[in-house]
């Protein structure tokens, strides 16, 4: 293989799912144009590697590496922030998956996110939107993937309901066809384990809701290629095809004995799990037809990475939806905004912050006051309570943890152990956004429509030494108490701090 070269306008996605690795890489022209000229993918069966305990094996990990290892060789060559790489359902479920992510992110050179499955859910849609014309209407979107089922209701480029449901080809096929019989109990098993899986937010998406239904992911567009080879459907698939392909993999009676066209080898052990849960998908939600779509997650994070390359960042809307739907006091954000940033910007370099700590802590001063609307006792605790289980789209998991706890902290104890929970590499500079944060909202207790002084700010590891204007502390007094009562708190966290 030879390496990627080192040009600015190429970016590159990587989907670490449960059944298989995928890694797209595309040239980005002038105009926002991405042109894909490379793609690979690899059946790594990740959600097949899970013990019993709830753990990847050794085995699972071992396979996992050696294909990102290859997958490194494509993009050793691309700038950080250029690539983007995201777990999902696997690595969200896994408890040994922390340390598994930091084995990978060595090996790629890039940091790897896990999201939630709303969030796959959303950029799964943008990448299948972004490769279909627009029609009126709401469109459904269904992506089966190895460890979960994502069902998706939107409209142009924008979703209005997603759901992510614990049903996929890797884990029907190790429920009801390890040993890779196929029976007709087995499968009728398989289908209702899926329809009570669907069955709570059925209600969604029922056919009513939506014009037309698109589905993608490798499970679909490989019971479509098959479908339409046999000659049992001309245009998508119909839930007539799958029934014919269901008795005919009952009257294989194995996964080894089907003889099927265009049915790949690395597919075979998983078709009768996929097969399952897309008929569930089917009866459930009334589905007459389905087109299928060949974008799925992978499209879907390059489009979303370009946003953010040039400034149009769907975690920024999400930001200002939970400001307004909480009714956060805007000017009174954007004052503690200013000063944190002014501060953050101070002390760049010595605490080696880089700009993705610069918009988590923009957002954190955005959203600190978020719990206000509980209660004003202790709303600290009400705000990292809401940012811990909100539905934030575009932010991964460590991202919205750090969010979420750098709001709980911002105010009176300073709680070091609540960052150590975080992944490794995020507790210090968590830890000092926290520190500037807690500043800044201080700084700004009183208020008031006075314009804060110019305020120098200087540190060096733990200690923290702030420069007010002569005299200015003497005329604010409160603020100069509120100063010695941080020094405290701060001191209790191994911080220390200094003012004058």
């Amino acid at each position: 293989m030879q390496n990627m070269n080192n040009d600015s306008d190429h970016v590159a996605a990587i989907d670490l799912g449960s059944n298989s690795f995928h890694m797209i890489v595309a040239r980005l022209d002038e105009a926002g144009t991405l042109s894909v000229i490379d793609r690979l993918r690899e059946p790594v069966r990740l959600g097949g590697g899970l013990t019993k305990k709830g753990k990847l094996s050794k085995e699972s990990r071992e396979r996992a590496l050696e294909c990102l290892g290859r997958f490194a060789e494509r993009i050793s060559g691309l700038p950080r922030g250029s690539v983007r790489i995201v777990g999902t359902n696997t690595l969200r479920v896994a408890k040994n998956a922390g340390k598994f992510v930091r084995k990978a992110e060595k090996i790629l050179g890039h940091p790897i996110e896990i999201i939630a499955g709303r969030e796959e859910a959303r950029l799964i849609y943008l990448g299948v939107a972004h490769g279909r014309q627009a029609r009126e209407g709401n469109r459904l979107v269904v992506d089966i993937g190895g460890g979960s089922t994502e069902l998706i209701i939107g409209e142009g480029l924008k979703t209005r309901r997603r759901e992510s449901l614990q049903a996929g080809c890797v884990t029907a096929t190790n429920s009801r066809f390890s040993d890779g019989s196929i029976t007709a109990k087995r499968m009728r098993g398989a289908i209702m384990d899926a329809e009570l899986a669907i069955y709570p937010v059925a209600h969604a998406f029922t056919a009513d809701r939506w014009s037309e239904a698109i589905g993608c992911s490798g499970t679909i567009k490989s019971i479509r290629n098959i479908v339409q080879a046999e000659g049992w459907s001309e245009i998508g698939i119909t839930l007539e095809s799958l029934y014919r392909l269901r008795d005919g993999l009952i009257a294989a009676g194995h996964c080894e004995r089907m003889e099927l066209q265009t049915l790949s080898p690395d597919r075979r052990p998983v078709i009768a799990g996929g097969l399952a849960v897309l008929i569930a998908v089917f009866e459930t939600l009334k589905i007459e037809l389905m087109r299928v779509s060949d974008l799925s997650l992978r499209e879907g994070l390059l489009y979303d990475l370009v946003g953010r390359m040039r400034d149009v960042d769907v975690r920024d809307a999400s930001v200002a939806s939970a400001a307004k739907r909480w009714s956060i006091d805007t000017e009174q954000a954007d004052k503690v905004t200013e000063t944190v940033l002014s501060l953050f910007e101070q002390v760049r370099e010595s605490w080696k912050f880089d700009r993705r700590n610069r918009n988590i802590l923009r957002w954190s001063a955005q959203l600190h006051e978020i719990g206000l609307q509980v209660s004003h006792t202790q709303y600290h605790k009400h705000g990292g309570y809401i940012l811990t289980h909100a539905d934030l789209a575009g932010f991964s998991r460590t991202e919205q943890a750090l969010l979420s706890r750098l709001v709980l902290c911002h105010r009176r104890k300073f709680r070091p152990e609540i960052f150590e929970e975080l992944a490794a590499q995020t507790i210090k500079p968590g830890m000092r956004m926290c520190v500037l944060l807690r500043l800044a909202v201080l700084l700004h207790r009183g208020r008031t429509e006075e314009d804060l002084p110019d305020i120098t700010i200087k540190v060096k590891r733990k200690s923290i030494s702030l420069k007010f204007p002569d005299g200015w502390l003497d005329e604010h007094t409160l603020t100069y108490e509120d100063l010695k009562e941080e020094k405290s708190f701060l001191s209790n966290a191994g911080f220390k701090l200094k003012f004058s």
